[in-house]
């Protein structure tokens, strides 16, 4: 039977860029950002590294679907370099990739960078999902939109709960507002600036419910892990963190092609975490986790995966919002660093950008934002829409 990898990998270093319009780099050169910071973090020389992972959605950033972009601008030379991809989720792919070469013992050091230049790409919000979910999205859903998609979400949401628009919109107003107090306070983050409740429920209608505010932006930006052994790193540095589970949970089509699904939870994310748990040997998350970063792409995806990681009950996550239970200094701080809805979603990039987020609050060093005595995070990162979606899930510790 699988044991998982729990305590075999450790991140030693990481590096993130500022994410936003970053109209003065290029992919490559955001990569060499984080990559700088990355190894500098971790007190080793490039040439230490013996396997990398590049994780990169949208094709137009790259020539081709290789690594070959990764081992060029870094000058990784004569070593496996990989290009993966899982939708949302491909930050956390590269990472469970190095993870899992190390703990394998194919590299002694590994490392995960993801990146995106979606402003360069020319749109609004993300490219056209025709050049990445093919006949799916052209011919069966050719007038979908990610916010209408999880715009069905809520509403189904606030159905089967018996909630009300007023209560259900205020709910998602307090999300997007907390995430905003946290990016307020986070130098890297795209949008760090304070929102009101009456901000957001007076903004521009989206997908009802989903207003202006209870969207995640479009941003560029880069994010890296070196990952070696829990005993390499005792030789690099005292505040290592280290991997407590990795799981990943893809569709198989159930959601979308059957009436197995209600429509108000992700079943990716629930077996995720189910896993992830077990693997990390977590019996009570509501009580063992010191803080989580979810895939917010829309405030009402937050309000779901609350539940879905079996912190707030089902249909019970409102009252959790409103005691404050997930704020900066609530139980279980969710999206410490502004998350998705601050930094914006460069797909790439997501995934470790969240990571950099728990190791950094891990090991004290998270500044205005940091909370108080963390010893375990947990990161979210999700890839698709509610019917037809992976998600990667994460824990880490000390």
């Amino acid at each position: 039977m699988a044991t998982g990898i729990k305590d075999k990998v450790a991140i030693v270093g990481m590096g993130c860029t500022r994410f936003g319009e970053r109209w003065d780099a290029s992919a490559e050169d955001l990569m060499v950002e984080a990559f700088i910071e990355a190894v500098e973090d971790a007190g080793i020389e490039p040439k230490e590294i013996e396997g990398a992972w590049l994780g990169t959605c949208f094709e137009e950033i790259h020539v081709g679907k290789s690594g070959i972009p990764l081992s060029q601008t870094l000058k990784l030379q004569n070593i496996p370099v990989t290009r993966v991809e899982n939708f949302c989720a491909t930050g956390t792919e590269a990472f469970r990739a190095a993870a899992y070469a190390v703990a394998s013992g194919a590299c002694r050091i590994a490392l995960a960078l993801g990146v995106e230049k979606l402003k360069d790409t020319g749109y609004g919000g993300l490219p056209d999902f025709g050049t990445v979910m093919g006949t799916l999205n052209r011919f069966i859903l050719p007038n979908f939109t990610a916010p209408g998609g999880f715009a069905l979400m809520a509403t189904r949401y606030f159905a089967k709960y018996n909630i009300s628009p007023e209560e259900g919109k205020m709910a998602l107003a307090k999300i997007s507002c907390k995430s905003h107090r946290c990016g307020a306070l986070n130098p890297k983050a795209h949008l760090r600036k304070e929102i009101t409740e009456e901000q957001v429920l007076k903004a521009p209608i989206i997908a009802w419910p989903l207003g202006l505010f209870d969207c995640c932006g479009v941003s560029d930006g880069a994010a890296a892990a070196i990952i070696t052994t829990p005993d390499v790193a005792r030789g690099l540095r005292k505040d290592f963190v280290k991997v407590k589970a990795l799981q990943v949970a893809c569709t198989s089509g159930e959601e979308m092609f059957t009436q197995n699904w209600d429509g108000t939870y992700l079943k990716t994310t629930t077996q995720a975490a189910i896993r992830a748990y077990q693997e990390a040997d977590v019996k009570n998350p509501r009580e063992e986790l010191s803080l989580i970063e979810v895939h917010d792409c829309f405030s009402i995806t937050e309000l779901v995966t609350y539940e879905d990681l079996q912190i707030s009950e089902r249909g019970k996550a409102i009252r959790d919002i409103n005691d404050g239970f997930f704020e900066l200094t609530g139980n279980i701080p969710c999206q410490s660093d502004g998350g998705l809805k601050c930094f914006g979603h460069p797909i790439g990039a997501s995934g470790l950008r969240m990571i950099y987020e728990v190791y950094k609050q891990l090991q004290h060093k998270a500044g205005e934002r940091q909370i108080q005595d963390p010893h375990l995070g947990l990161t979210h990162n999700l890839g698709g829409i509610p019917s037809f979606s992976v998600c990667s899930i994460a824990i880490f510790g000390i």
